[in-house]
Parts: structure tokens; C-alpha cells; sequence
């Protein structure tokens, strides 16, 4: 059985755009499958199609110029047709030659995919303004894992299914917070051969997107800055400790820094102020884009055996919930500390209105509200904040601001942050 990805449909209503469908997002996320299934469904249809990978040495030699693609896909399918093209980071100065074939108005649909390399996200992008669609394709979310693992018997009504099935909640709660989102970990049954998995996915991360795409002179020290990331979920960044740990400069690190945010590894996110000499205005944390990544590169894959890590995960589980839902609404995501401690685990900044919200990996009996989120309430004053649990609805009023005690899967709607 495969694993629907939401994505699908979204991409599949953009078959019949002019524009170039481009799929980009970390390693084995199933975009090769993803682009199978479209490729299949076209060829049912009559549709006159053509697959190119660049991880093909076979396949390479036809990229070596515009001229020779356009030869080898009117041999295939003619003057017209639906073309996939895989790996295209493979190709150097990709977004240029993408270019120049797409403004020869050639009447090829091009789908596009590549692994999340600088090269891909920043060159390509600039290329393609005004030709291409980008569509992200992430891990796995909770809500697809659990339809996966359900048989789809409730696609249409997973709200009621963790409503009234709490324990099979739970369960699998439990088992995505551990092993996390890639496809091939989730259907891999035995924990040994997940871990065989995600751990073949790690060093193909690092062999090559890190050391062959991005030419960096210190893997050793990158592998150790994922580690340390990881043990540090969710805290302030140190960038100096962070640096002296690793081995490298504290310029060094921002750079790597910044090439695990561009190959979608780590997201970071930014303090919230409103320049008070009390909030801590300039480190940033970090969370990570899959789960079971950050567990493997903490050595804590299996959280029954690490239970004390369990309240970080879900805070990580909770911020990728969170940054699904703002991803297109231009809105952004921050955490709060201060100088005396205080702190919120995130905030939602909409411009217009910021809301609050705290993670608990608890089961609350009492709807409490704890001196941090009442510091944040008393300096701005927010409509609403959310206290985000594992099983405790309730709604009360802190000064004039409504604070919503809600259990995590009820963030799944983003109904509740419109």
C-alpha cells in the first residue's frame, strides 16, 4: 500500500499550466514516486509522456545541450507531449538551461524535480522567475502517516478518529514522534531495518548534497553541528559554543548554518521583540524538518528507550504542524525569551495579530496558565494564545485575552489560527 501525499492533487491540477512544475525537497521524500504515479496517470489517459533522470549515465549525455534534449524528446513523443526530467540538480547552471528551452516555447509540459541543493532552491528560482510553480514536497505529515497506517478507513474524518480512539492515538503519537516522516522508515516494519534506513538517508545527505553539491571542506565538523543541533532542540543557539564545539569559526558555522536551512534539514527561527532591552533580540533556534532525523543524529531513534527526550520531539512535531499552516499565508513564526527567563515556546506573528502558543507533552487535568505565557499576555496584550497538550480542552480568560487549552491534534485544522 502507498502513502498518499496531499501534494499530489495540487500537482496534478498543474498539469495543464503552461508554466514548469517544479518539485523540490529534501532526499528520498518520494518525488521520484510522486512523479511516477503523475507519469502512469498520463500514459492511461493516451497521453504521450518521457522520463529523464540525471542519476542516469544514459541519460546525462542528452542535457549537454538544449539542442540535444529537443531531439531526444521529439524522437520520444514527438512535437508535443508531457516531460519528466528527475535529479535535475545533477545538471549544472540547471535554471538557465530550463530557461532557454522553456522561451523557445517548445509545446512540452516540463515536471521538474530535484533534491533541496543550493544550486536548485537559489539558481534555478532566479532562472525560472515568471516560467515555473514550485511545489515543496516535505516528509510525511502526522496526518498522512496515520491515515497510512489506518488503511484510509478514516481520510475524511481523522479528527473524530482522535477524538473517540485515543489510545490508537497514542500509539501512533508515539511511533511518528520516534522514527518521523521519510516513507521508506514508516513502512519498514522492524526497527532494526529503520534504522538501516534513516541512517543510509543521513549519509546520503551528507556524501552528497553536502560534500559533492556544496563542495564543503569540513564534514566531520558539518555531522557534528547536525548532532549538536539535535541535543540542542528547540534551545537558544550558541553560536560560539556552538563553533568551538564543531571545531570551526563562528563564520564557518553560519555557513553551514545556513546550508542545512537551504537543504531543508534544519528550520531556524528568530526571536519576537519589540526592541525591549529585556528580550533577547539577536540567537536563534532550531528545530528540525524531520523528526526522525533529528532523533538519529541525537542517538535517540527509539524514544521508548528515551523518554526524556519525548517533550523536546513534540515541541519540534508541534512547530512543523505550526509552519505547514503559515507556509503561503506570509505570516511568520517566532519563539519569546527574556532576560529574566520568561519564555514562550512560539509565536505566531500575522501583523495584524500575534498569538501565542505553548507546548506541553503533558496530560493536563486543570486549566493552569503559568507565569511565562501570563508575562507575554500582560506585555502585549494578544486576543487569544493556545496552550497546546495532549488531551485537555478548555477555554479562560487571562486579562482580556481568551488562552485555549486545545490537544495537538486539533492544530491539525488551521481553522483555529484563522
Amino acid at each position: 500500500m502507498e502513502i498518499k501525499r496531499a501534494l499530489y492533487k495540487e500537482i496534478e491540477d498543474h498539469l495543464n499550466k503552461k508554466e514548469i512544475t517544479l518539485i523540490v525537497g529534501p532526499r528520498q521524500v518520494g518525488k521520484t514516486t510522486l512523479m511516477l504515479k503523475l507519469l502512469e496517470k498520463l500514459k492511461k489517459k493516451g497521453e504521450k509522456v518521457v522520463y529523464l533522470n540525471l542519476d542516469y549515465e544514459s541519460d546525462k549525455r542528452f542535457f549537454e545541450s538544449q539542442d540535444i534534449l529537443l531531439n531526444k524528446l521529439n524522437l520520444e513523443i514527438g512535437k508535443r507531449g508531457y516531460v519528466f526530467i528527475d535529479e535535475i540538480q545533477r545538471k549544472e547552471n540547471a535554471g538557465l538551461f530550463l530557461k532557454g528551452i522553456y522561451d523557445m516555447h517548445p509545446d512540452y509540459k516540463f515536471i521538474i524535480s530535484g533534491s533541496g541543493s543550493i544550486e536548485l532552491k537559489e539558481k534555478i528560482q532566479e532562472s525560472l522567475t515568471g516560467r515555473k510553480r514550485m511545489f515543496e514536497l516535505l516528509p510525511v505529515t502526522f496526518p498522512e502517516f496515520v491515515n497510512y497506517k489506518t488503511g484510509y478507513k478514516y481520510e475524511d474524518k481523522l479528527v473524530d478518529f482522535f477524538e473517540l480512539e485515543k489510545e490508537k492515538t497514542e500509539i501512533h503519537l508515539k511511533e511518528f514522534l520516534s522514527f518521523g516522516g521519510y516513507p521508506r522508515v514508516i513502512t519498514e516494519e522492524n526497527i532494526i531495518e529503520k534504522r538501516k534506513v534513516i541512517d543510509e538517508i543521513y549519509r546520503s545527505y551528507i556524501e552528497k548534497d553536502i560534500i559533492s553539491l556544496l563542495n564543503i571542506d569540513r564534514p566531520d565538523a558539518f555531522s557534528l553541528l547536525i548532532k549538536l543541533l539535535a541535543a540542542g532542540t528547540g534551545n537558544i543557539l550558541n553560536y560560539s559554543q556552538a563553533a568551538s564545539a564543531s571545531g570551526i569559526s563562528v563564520i564557518t558555522l553560519k555557513k553551514y548554518l545556513w546550508y542545512t536551512e537551504k537543504t531543508y534539514i534544519i528550520k531556524m527561527l528568530n526571536p519576537y521583540f519589540r526592541n525591549s532591552v529585556k528580550e533577547l533580540t539577536k540567537s536563534r533556534t532550531a528545530y528540525f524538518y524531520d523528526i526522525g532525523m533529528r532523533n538519529f543524529a541525537n542517538n535517540s531513534f527509539d524514544l521508548v528507550l528515551n523518554q526524556n527526550e519525548t517533550g523536546f520531539v513534540f515541541q519540534n512535531f508541534i512547530m512543523n504542524i505550526i509552519s505547514e499552516h503559515l507556509r503561503w499565508k506570509g505570516w511568520s513564526l517566532h519563539y519569546w525569551r527574556t532576560t529574566d527567563k520568561a519564555e514562550v515556546d512560539f509565536v505566531i506573528n500575522k501583523n495584524s495579530e500575534i498569538i501565542p502558543l505553548e507546548v506541553k507533552y503533558s496530560i493536563i487535568k486543570k486549566s493552569l496558565v503559568k507565569r511565562s505565557l501570563r508575562s507575554f499576555i500582560e506585555r502585549y496584550s494578544p486576543k487569544r494564545a493556545f496552550i497546546v497538550n495532549l488531551n485537555y480542552s478548555d477555554t479562560v480568560i487571562v486579562d482580556n485575552t481568551e488562552v485555549f487549552f486545545v490537544p495537538f491534534y486539533k492544530i491539525l485544522d488551521s481553522v483555529l489560527f484563522e
